[in-house]
């Protein structure tokens, strides 16, 4: 007997393989006017895998993709990796330096990109040796003439008859290459192996409770960690996928209502959007799963979004992880608690997902589990099944990230007597003062409970006497007349003195396309010119 009998490689491509079979009549993907069925896509992606291979993309090749949420994206999830090569799918707010890298880096022949960031393409396009082929998708902005080569659909329809597919060799074969944001330099290429994806998506199925009835609404860019391996989840229980090519609030709510949305996911951030407009309260997201993750979400905005009707998952995890890798998972006796005391429970990073092999733990620079008393620093490391395979041509980087065998996250978290962690800050964003830990996030949380603020993001600035003291940035709601002196007092009231913000600036705060806060953007600011701010923090 071989182990053909009773042992395959996992590849996320059987879902589509399976939902085409079992659901071929049903929707797969809803855009607009647009309505793809499972055999429909099917067909789509088998185009666009043999067209990638009269391109010869082949085992291994990098294929970039820089489109938006739109179904062309959602395609480059599964044609190049049904061929055995690997996507590249590229941030579409990123500069023209930062693409022409990634592209470098990464080596990709191909490149597919929305219509819309054509003048970007033009600029960079001579930078490009490696690009044999450009393929511009024509969606709400006209076919530009500034970078030659076919419409995706051209491209499409000019492959060969027949099916396309390369076998795959092994579930450990790289199938996608996310970029990290590169905070601190040039973006790292994260590898994500087809065993870690599969295993991924049927996480994401478990924890969200998503089934062949579900509708997904693309409020999560696709580029980002491959839309938490939901771009392959959704797929694999036959769900029929809402795509939104830009988030607005007012347009989430009517694809809710229209399209019978069960479940999404956005950062936090969205989630503030959503529940600021005017009249928000009046919206009805009863039978709505909402998956948040990207930072620590405030109590209040949990709370607010499920006084909407949503049910709220709140995750964690990083690039490295295939985005979350653990949940806050809900206990019995939380239905006994106020709603203030569930909320903020919630907002708690919670335990490993039950794919994740529980690979979690809070350490101290020895690597020592720290005490699960709620109260000891450490940093959060993983292991198994959901951590990448490494960082695409960056030996030491790769050996630097899994020293002592785990992956190190940078997140500084404490550890409950009930096993759930929960993250205090990342180690960049700790700030000391006066040899005083403080953690932004508590700071952050304590200021979101006053009325008039909206948002907020807490860094450390420099200061001659205590080295540096927190500063909050804040954006406050609408008619809003809450001013410095009051915010300052409002969280002097509320926690030790020390760590109140000495300063308080208004205004909008810069974020990344997934609407997490930039604090790297408002800390470099604050500390042009001085001397480097403090490193590190104590992690006892």
């Amino acid at each position: 007997m071989t182990t053909d009998a009773f042992y395959k490689d996992l590849n996320p491509i059987s879902f589509l393989d399976r939902s085409a079979f079992v659901y071929p009549d049903k929707p797969a993907l809803s855009y607009g006017d647009t309505i793809y069925t499972y055999k429909e896509f099917y067909d789509r992606v088998n185009k666009l895998a043999g067209a990638l291979q009269q391109e010869h993309i082949g085992k291994g090749d990098r294929v970039g993709f820089l489109v938006p949420n739109i179904p062309a994206m959602f395609e480059g999830h599964y044609g190049p990796l049904k061929i055995g090569a690997v996507l590249v799918a590229i941030n579409i707010r990123l500069s023209a330096r930062e693409i022409s890298y990634i592209l470098n880096h990464s080596g990709a022949k191909v490149l597919v990109f929305d219509s819309e960031y054509a003048e970007i393409i033009n600029q960079i396009k001579d930078e490009l040796p490696n690009i044999t082929k450009f393929v511009q998708v024509v969606d709400t902005f006209p076919k530009s003439d500034l970078v030659e080569g076919p419409e995706y659909e051209e491209f499409l329809n000019a492959a060969p008859a027949g099916e396309h597919r390369v076998p795959l060799e092994s579930e450990s074969d790289p199938i996608a290459i996310n970029y990290t944001s590169g905070t601190t330099g040039m973006p790292k290429g994260v590898q994500y192996h087809s065993r870690g994806a599969y295993l991924s998506a049927l996480g994401e199925v478990v924890e969200s409770g998503m089934n062949f009835e579900s509708n997904y609404l693309w409020t999560l860019p696709m580029f980002h960690c491959n839309g938490w391996c939901f771009t392959w989840a959704t797929t694999a229980v036959g769900a029929t996928n809402v795509c939104l090519r830009r988030v607005d609030p007012l347009e989430v709510y009517r694809l809710i209502e229209e399209e019978s949305v069960s479940h999404m996911c956005c950062a936090p951030t969205v989630l503030t959007s959503m529940y600021s407009i005017p009249n928000a309260e009046q919206q009805d997201l009863s039978g709505v799963t909402i998956m948040t993750a990207g930072a620590p979400p405030a109590p209040q905005v949990i709370r607010s979004m499920e006084n909407m009707g949503a049910h709220i998952l709140h995750t964690y995890g990083l690039t490295e992880t295939y985005g979350p890798t653990a949940i806050c998972a809900i206990q019995p006796d939380w239905k006994e608690k106020s709603s203030d005391e569930v909320a903020s429970l919630k907002s708690r990073q919670g335990v490993g997902y039950i794919v994740a092999d529980t690979g979690m733990r809070v350490v101290d620079t020895e690597m020592n589990d720290v005490k699960k008393d709620g109260s000891q620093m450490g940093e959060v490391v993983m292991n198994g099944n959901i951590v990448m395979s490494g960082y695409f041509n960056d030996q030491d980087a790769t050996d630097k990230a899994f020293e002592g065998g785990w992956f190190h996250s940078g997140d500084l978290a404490v550890w409950h007597p009930d096993g759930y962690i929960e993250l205090q800050d990342r180690a960049k964003d700790i700030i000391i003062s006066g040899g005083e830990n403080i953690s932004s996030q508590e700071v952050e949380k304590v200021i979101m409970e006053h009325d008039g603020v909206l948002e907020v993001s807490v860094v450390g600035v420099p200061d001659e006497r205590w080295g540096e003291v927190p500063k909050a940035f804040v954006m406050s709601r609408q008619g809003s007349t809450v001013s410095e002196e009051e915010l300052i007092a409002f969280t002097r009231d509320r926690i030790a003195h020390f760590k109140a913000p000495k300063y308080v600036e208004f205004g909008e705060l810069p974020k990344t396309a997934t609407g997490k806060i930039q604090k790297y953007v408002l800390r470099d600011k604050e500390w042009e010119g001085k001397e480097k701010r403090i490193q590190g923090s104590s992690l006892t």
